[in-house]
């Protein structure tokens, strides 16, 4: 493709709801706005996106598009998320999380040499690759230590990264904690408390079965996490950031905060712990240490935890 008049940005993972706000941002700053869609997904409406049915981890055709289109910015927001899944599923897990990046870091590298055109590269990495930390907060200093399949994958990749940075890639590793917003699957925790909450509030439902309750998080808001993932990309320097609030909250406190948001106080009798939910390993406690970002990229958060959970249910009860 030649002739471009625009900045050119290539999304993977555009359905979910990270790729979908970054989408949304980059169509409205007047970005050329290319994105990777499973061609076995139905398509999603993303207007202004020029979509492209093609398989993350077929590295032939992932690398084909890359070098054709040498995009200016290259956001690797695709993987599958579940870390359930990653237990019944860790072969699938590691090559889409893992060795799908090693293809997507090398094709922008030979982008990058073949166009003469700098290339700058975003992984959406993850928390779980601290996994059982030996401290707390964490920070980009923080050893890494996964406990389950997804964090090995998202820890090979985060490595990786660094690997191609060194080689002269402009690559960023956000470690991105917890985020939520209306967009994100029903089935995430988060999603699945609000939306029982609402539909217990409106007489749809009469329980809530969760797993483990004393699991602590840094939530924060989604739209808050993509402005980081543009930030970096714009740096002048490429580097690996937390991004997260720096706060912890169990899942009592998010069901908590959701039940007293429709007026119901004594919600433990709405709860139930189903151990067939509990993780065969689990994080204890995962709370981010974001200096770096702020000091560096000066990104804040806007949305504080209750707020969060507020507008999660706000949305449930809307729907």
């Amino acid at each position: 493709m030649t002739g471009r008049t625009a900045m050119r940005a290539l999304i993977t993972g555009v359905g979910g709801q990270d790729g979908s706000y970054l989408a949304e941002r980059l169509v409205a700053e007047g970005l050329e706005v290319h994105a990777l869609v499973h061609p076995d997904e139905p398509l999603p409406e993303r207007p202004g996106v020029t979509l492209h049915a093609c398989d993350v981890a077929d590295t032939a055709r992932t690398r084909a598009l890359v070098r054709d289109l040498a995009p200016d910015e290259l956001y690797n927001l695709a993987a599958i998320s579940s870390v359930a899944r990653s237990w019944s599923e860790p072969d699938l897990v590691a090559r889409v999380n893992g060795l799908a990046v090693a293809g997507l870091l090398e094709s922008a590298w030979l982008a990058q040499e073949a166009s003469g055109r700098p290339v700058r590269f975003v992984q959406a990495s993850s928390a779980e690759i601290f996994g059982a930390p030996c401290r707390s907060p964490q920070d980009e200093s923080t050893p890494i230590r996964p406990v389950n399949p997804y964090g090995a994958a998202k820890a090979y990749a985060h490595h990786l990264v660094g690997v191609y940075r060194e080689r002269g890639l402009h690559a960023s590793g956000l470690v991105l904690y917890n985020h939520e917003s209306p967009r994100r699957p029903v089935q995430f925790v988060t999603r699945k408390i609000t939306s029982t909450v609402a539909a217990i509030a409106q007489g749809r439902a009469d329980v809530l079965r969760l797993g483990n309750l004393a699991a602590r998080r840094d939530w924060g808001w989604a739209p808050d996490y993509v402005d980081a993932m543009v930030r970096s990309a714009r740096a002048g320097h490429a580097d690996d950031y937390v991004v997260a609030t720096g706060e912890s909250h169990s899942v009592r406190d998010l069901v908590a905060v959701a039940f007293t948001h429709v007026g119901i106080d004594d919600w433990e009798r709405y709860v139930e712990v189903d151990q067939a939910l509990v993780r065969p390993t689990d994080a204890a406690e995962l709370v981010g240490d974001s200096s770096r970002i702020r000091a560096v990229l000066s990104w804040r958060p806007t949305a504080t935890f209750h707020d969060v959970v507020t507008r999660l249910v706000d949305a449930d009860l809307a729907t």
